[in-house]
């Protein structure tokens, strides 16, 4: 049978500081024998093109030739 969790003041503050501020993203929390042994926390940026290519750009895509300074990411806040 499963043993239960044991959460001490600690845990619960580490924990709350890994979701404290992740707008994007998740919080995993491993457990051995019952006991909080790890907390990973992995965030998402989402992002999105700046502005729309050219035709000319965009034919350069479409045959492979376009070069990688002309594209530029802004981030969503």
């Amino acid at each position: 049978m499963a043993k239960p969790i044991v959460l001490d003041q600690e845990w619960i503050e580490r924990i709350t500081t890994q979701v404290n501020g992740l707008e994007y993203g998740s919080v995993l929390i491993t457990v051995h024998d019952g006991r909080v042994v790890q907390i990973d926390r992995t965030e998402r940026k989402r992002f999105e093109a700046s502005a729309k290519p050219s035709q000319n750009h965009a034919k350069e895509q479409a045959h492979g030739q376009a070069s990688a300074a002309g594209d530029k990411l802004k981030a969503i806040n």
